[in-house]
């Protein structure tokens, strides 16, 4: 029996596709450069022409918390989510441009609410999108921004940080207690957004 929750778990929780044109990449806010890596990729190999990495800071901690990984070459101090993610873009090919503005979110429902305002303001009919976030944040993640964007496709492209991804989470303590935690914060939070 516990061996199918964590089938299930798994199926669940790690969310992947294949990335496809699409209108905007959107990546929620975080320390680590490898999802703003993966956007800066994709937009480099023609997938989007706009980019909107969004967020302050973590509600829990009221700072910046830092560069989390990476930090030889993006050991800046920031003083938002959003300048850190921005500037991992910069040093990776996405011009100045195609970098649109979210940096008020504090948590993963304002990221995507938040996005929506910005995109709103620009004009931008999202018909598609891209999320690049954590490999286990990816369904927490979805939920949020197919609740603030209810009639736009959404490709997942996630990227592991901490060595915990589908084929990893179960094998160490730090794995299960990341998708686990995952799935305590998808129970507690969703149904105050709907």
């Amino acid at each position: 029996m516990y061996d199918q929750f964590l089938n299930h778990a798994e199926e669940f929780i790690f969310v992947q596709d294949k990335p496809e044109k699409a209108d905007i990449i959107f990546i929620p806010g975080n320390g680590y450069p490898q999802m703003a890596e993966n956007a800066a990729t994709l937009y480099q190999e023609g997938y989007a022409p706009y980019i909107l990495p969004s967020g302050k800071y973590s509600i829990v901690s009221g700072k910046f918390s830092g560069v989390l990984g990476k930090k030889e070459k993006y050991g800046e101090n920031y003083r938002t989510e959003f300048e850190f993610l921005r500037d991992v873009l910069m040093k990776n090919g996405v011009e100045d441009s195609a970098i649109l503005k979210e940096d008020q979110a504090t948590f993963t429902y304002e990221n995507a609410k938040f996005s929506r305002v910005v995109t709103d303001q620009a004009g931008l009919c999202i018909k598609t999108a891209i999320l690049c976030c954590k490999t286990y944040h990816a369904r927490r993640s979805l939920m949020y921004y197919q609740l603030s964007y209810p009639d736009t496709k959404f490709y997942v492209c996630p990227a592991c940080v901490d060595n915990i991804d589908r084929n990893t989470w179960k094998e160490t303590l730090e794995g299960r207690r990341a998708v686990c935690g995952e799935i305590s914060r998808i129970i507690e939070q969703f149904p105050l957004m709907l």
